[in-house]
């Protein structure tokens, strides 16, 4: 009996070691994330206002606003997503529903996408200036960089999406095979539905890889800080126009231009990831 209390006490101390050690890990992560939000939004938000936000841009500093760049920011991912999604959640399907398990192709798809996840993001611009731009005389245009950055966030929405789709039970096709409906049918109908808030978490991750992003950005898009007028045109997107700022930080006023555009930047993606949250919430509401 002494030798039992000694062992489940034992076994007592390293589970709270241990939960210890999880709420410590927790505790820095969420600590960082705070702080370098406060430090943003503490020096940069009393210098947002409506005219910084909803004004132009010249660099001879008669005109300080970010409008130009936001425009092209939404462009860039609107452009981006609309690419990469359709391309990685039907991939996803393939290999979650279609393709034979451990088949060689299967296999050179993944090693695919998980090579194309570890490239450093300045090859993909790389890539994208001598092929988008000059190979495909896109030239510096919005077109261009949303062309490269669906390249860069496929291996993301190809993951999330399959894992998604893998969590569905088996049950649901086999249900729905029994009741006579075709594979395609259990697929839009059954499996895309139940799968659908884990394809917006991957739609969400990628949103925030494509308005990070500035390497590419700038090798394909340009740094021109005008509203594009169409999907050929140049554009400077948030994080290109920062990256510039940084540059050029010679006076108080540009400091404050830079804390101003990062507070506009961690706004903008806080509110996509919130509205993206609201309808994962919704279509799991639908779901259940």
């Amino acid at each position: 009996m002494a030798l039992q209390a000694t062992n489940t006490s034992r076994q007592k101390l390293k589970d709270n070691i241990s939960l210890g050690l999880i709420w410590t890990a927790a505790s820095i992560t969420v600590g960082f994330l705070v702080w370098v939000v406060w430090y943003i939004l503490s020096n940069g938000l009393s210098h947002v206002n409506w005219e910084f936000i909803s004004s132009n841009y010249t660099t001879i500093g008669q005109e300080s606003g970010i409008w130009p760049m936001i425009v092209s920011t939404l462009y860039m991912v609107a452009a981006s997503i609309g690419v990469a999604a359709p391309l990685g959640i039907m991939t996803a399907i393939y290999l979650t529903e279609y393709a034979k398990v451990g088949s060689r192709l299967v296999k050179v798809i993944r090693f695919c996408t998980e090579s194309l996840a570890g490239i450093p993001s300045i090859i993909y611009g790389l890539f994208g200036m001598t092929f988008f731009v000059v190979v495909m005389g896109f030239g510096y245009s919005i077109l261009s960089g949303a062309l490269t950055l669906s390249i860069l966030i496929l291996p993301v929405i190809i993951r999330t999406t399959e894992e998604a789709l893998m969590a569905v039970p088996q049950t649901y096709r086999e249900g729905s095979y029994g009741l006579g409906a075709s594979k395609i049918y259990t697929i839009w109908r059954l499996i895309l539905p139940s799968a659908m808030p884990g394809i917006v978490t991957s739609i969400i991750l990628s949103v925030g890889r494509v308005i990070g992003e500035s390497a590419p950005v700038f090798l394909t898009a340009g740094m021109v800080a005008r509203i594009p007028e169409s999907m050929f045109d140049s554009g400077r997107t948030l994080t290109v126009h920062l990256y510039k700022l940084t540059q050029e930080l010679y006076t108080v006023h540009e400091w404050n231009q830079a804390y101003a555009t990062a507070t506009v930047l961690i706004v903008v993606v806080l509110v996509i990831n919130l509205i993206t949250k609201l309808i994962a919430n919704r279509f799991n509401t639908a779901t259940y």
